[in-house]
């Protein structure tokens, strides 16, 4: 399998992805990714800004994340909790998997990839939020050694769980 950044050509596999996501959660209940995001817009910013990351394989994308190194004006807020360290940190927004791939480890693949790029550029820690009815992704963070610092709220207010991992 090969990780490398996402190009423009990937969005319409990307899209493939993320709409099953948006699907699979809608299917559950859970009131995430429901109002057209992420989008072809989302992903040509993190492509132009250069924070969107694609696992192949072979000729088939089979998983994508949005890593991203700096502040996140949605992390400067934490209740009922606190971050575990005050320094630079990576999060890791956007996170989806093929269907067919799921349950084969692929989300710890990223978060393998997303610790040596924050390695190579002296970040020490990874940040990630899911909504609170999300469990599968909770169990995935969870068993990848995140632990859960609080609730943060999106740009629309809607509340997630925080975690953060030192690497």
């Amino acid at each position: 399998m090969e990780f490398r950044q996402a190009e423009m050509k990937d969005i319409p596999q990307i899209m493939e992805i993320i709409q099953a996501a948006q699907q699979y959660l809608k299917q559950e209940g859970i009131d995430q990714w429901q109002n057209n995001y992420p989008n072809p817009d989302s992903l040509k910013e993190d492509i132009t800004n250069n924070n969107s990351y694609l696992i192949k394989d072979r000729d088939k994308i089979v998983a994508t994340a949005a890593i991203i190194f700096g502040d996140d004006p949605t992390y400067s807020y934490i209740e009922g909790g606190k971050w575990i360290s005050k320094g630079n940190y990576g999060v890791v927004h956007r996170a989806a998997v093929a269907e067919t791939y799921k349950g084969q480890g692929i989300i710890s693949k990223i978060f393998v990839q997303t610790y040596q790029l924050a390695a190579a550029d002296g970040i020490t820690s990874i940040r990630i939020d899911t909504h609170p009815n999300n469990k599968a992704m909770q169990r995935a963070i969870e068993k990848e050694g995140f632990k859960y610092c609080g609730i943060i709220y999106t740009e629309d207010e809607s509340k997630r769980f925080a975690y953060e991992k030192l690497i």
